[in-house]
């Protein structure tokens, strides 16, 4: 699909998304993506009465890109039509912060040194305790959610991940940006799995395509259960951003973008893209460029979300 620029020219919808992401690292244009309020939050069915589900805590502690009171509030938006309890989580994380929590969502974590600065190397955007912590509190019935996006947004989740034995790469997944594709993935093709989540709950919450928007890729411990699979013809570009011509580049055909995991009583679901979870808008683009479950050929990612929050609430089986 094309979208036309400003000069008048095919702008396709990678370069638009390549674009967006190289923009947002320049500090002021964080402005460029706004939360859709147009966005389709409807659920026919709910899981739970209204404000009577699980806690879904998401984390605004960590120098966040996405938070429930502005990229993300889509996702709680509809989060709650669902009748899920969702609340910001602001401090950092141990026993106590967590102790009322069911389900807990980190999405795009930075630590204070990479605010504004989008460059390499990364740090962990959480230290040694906050880690240990939620190792604990995923072992004794916890779930988490956790999103780390491209670079930096992946190498500064690896410690947290790696706790858990996801491995993430840490940079700017994609095709070649001359394909120009979108990037879904379909059961028809074997890069969506077939799992709980996306069989939901009877035949009408069956999910077959799934589209992202860029992100990272990461490896995942063998009892993980992979959700979306990267095919031969994604790399991952190792540069800051924006990234220079020609910088090197690795094979991620065979790495995963989605992928969940039970640890101990817990469980865990891992995502390398999180525009996916939410409905944001360019508005500057022409016409505006949308990203998310609002955005064309993704009508399935919404209720993919409400599929995996229930997974995570416990209410779809393991």
């Amino acid at each position: 699909m094309g979208y036309v620029s400003h000069n008048g020219g095919k702008m396709s919808a990678r370069y638009i998304i390549i674009f967006v992401m190289f923009a947002i690292s320049s500090g002021p244009s964080y402005s460029q993506q706004h939360p859709d309020e147009q966005a389709d939050t409807k659920v026919a069915r709910p899981a739970f009465d209204p404000n009577s589900g699980p806690v879904v805590a998401v984390d605004s502690g960590h120098h966040n890109y996405h938070t429930i009171d502005n990229r993300y509030s889509p996702f709680a938006t509809l989060l709650r039509k669902d009748g899920f309890r969702v609340v910001d989580h602001a401090n950092k994380f141990d026993a106590q912060s967590l102790a009322n929590i069911s389900i807990l969502v980190i999405s795009n974590a930075l630590p204070p040194a990479l605010v504004g600065k989008w460059n390499l190397p990364t740090s962990s955007a959480f230290d040694p305790a906050e880690i240990a912590a939620l190792k604990t509190w995923v072992s004794e019935g916890g779930s988490l959610l956790l999103i780390a996006d491209h670079l930096p947004f992946a190498g500064c989740a690896r410690d947290l991940a790696l706790a858990f034995g996801f491995h993430f790469e840490d940079g700017v997944v994609g095709r070649d940006r001359l394909d120009g594709r979108p990037d879904i993935f379909t059961k028809a093709d074997g890069t969506l799995r077939d799992d709980v989540t996306t069989r939901g709950r009877d035949p009408e919450e069956v999910i077959t395509a799934l589209r992202t928007f860029t992100g990272s890729a990461f490896r995942a411990p063998p009892i993980a259960r992979p959700i979306i699979v990267l095919p031969p013809g994604y790399s991952v570009h190792k540069c800051g951003l924006p990234c220079p011509p020609g910088a090197s580049r690795g094979n991620v055909s065979g790495y995963l973008q989605g992928a969940l995991l039970t640890e101990g009583k817990g469980r865990i679901a891992v995502f390398g893209e999180a525009a996916m979870f939410s409905a944001q808008v360019v508005p500057s683009a022409t016409p505006p460029f949308r990203m998310g479950f609002n955005a064309p050929r993704a009508e399935q990612n919404k209720q993919f979300i409400l599929n995996l929050m229930r997974w995570l609430a416990g209410t779809l089986p393991d």
